[in-house]
């Protein structure tokens, strides 16, 4: 399931964002590519030790864990700590996997993560850049991703990805993964698409609630036999 998030973080934080970011040192984007995809990657990346990694990518992940549809669509067990990228002059990633396992090394000792779910949150507007789409590969064909400044896309991680050369502007984005709660794709999209059934019919003044009850048992109940502790 691809989803996309709107809004996860306001103009005004997406301004603040990019004054610390253009201000700090940008070093080679490999440091964090495994064998194979360092043979792809081509970009500048904020190491992950930086202070203001740090500090934004706090940001980050409270913003995301505060979005309801980020929320249900993950259902986030764990989160690798953000990091922030930008291509410019040409660069691009051609397209590879993410791996599948990754150490937070902010935890003592590393934690390991399952990469269930891979994130993009863009700090760049379309305008600002040419190029710089996301091109997922799916069962249902190839999806070219290029969103407002702000926005976030939510795709599985083991979905075969690239990113297209920026030939003129910078894009720049913060990425991360997600553990999910729920390991498996088909059912974390049975139990969004019921959470978000639920969200609608609670907004609407003639919800029968004994059958809003039942449906949210229903969804707590199947998240208690597919959920991982």
């Amino acid at each position: 399931m691809l989803l996309h998030i709107s809004d996860v973080l306001s103009a005004e934080q997406v301004q603040a964002f990019r004054q610390k970011l253009d201000g700090a040192e940008w070093a080679d984007g490999r440091v964090t590519a495994g064998y194979q995809s360092a043979q792809a990657k081509d970009n500048a990346q904020l190491d992950e030790s930086h202070p203001v990694a740090k500090e934004l990518g706090a940001l980050v992940t409270d913003a995301v864990l505060r979005h309801p549809t980020f929320f249900a669509g993950a259902l986030p067990r764990h989160i690798y700590p953000p990091l922030f990228n930008r291509y410019s002059g040409g660069q691009q990633f051609g397209f590879h996997v993410d791996n599948a396992i990754r150490y937070d090394r902010s935890q003592q000792p590393a934690m390991p993560i399952r990469t269930d779910l891979s994130c993009t949150l863009f700090l760049a507007g379309p305008d600002e850049y040419d190029g710089g789409e996301l091109i997922i590969e799916d069962s249902f064909g190839t999806h070219a991703v290029k969103l407002p400044a702000g926005d976030l896309i939510l795709y599985p991680a083991s979905s075969l990805h690239k990113v297209e050369p920026v030939t003129r502007g910078a894009r720049v984005a913060s990425f991360f993964w997600i553990q999910s709660l729920v390991r498996d794709e088909g059912q974390r999209r049975i139990l969004f698409d019921l959470d978000v059934a639920i969200q609608g019919l609670t907004q609407t003044a003639s919800t029968d609630p004994d059958a809003l009850l039942q449906l949210t048992g229903v969804y707590h109940n199947l998240l208690r036999q597919w959920g991982e502790s």
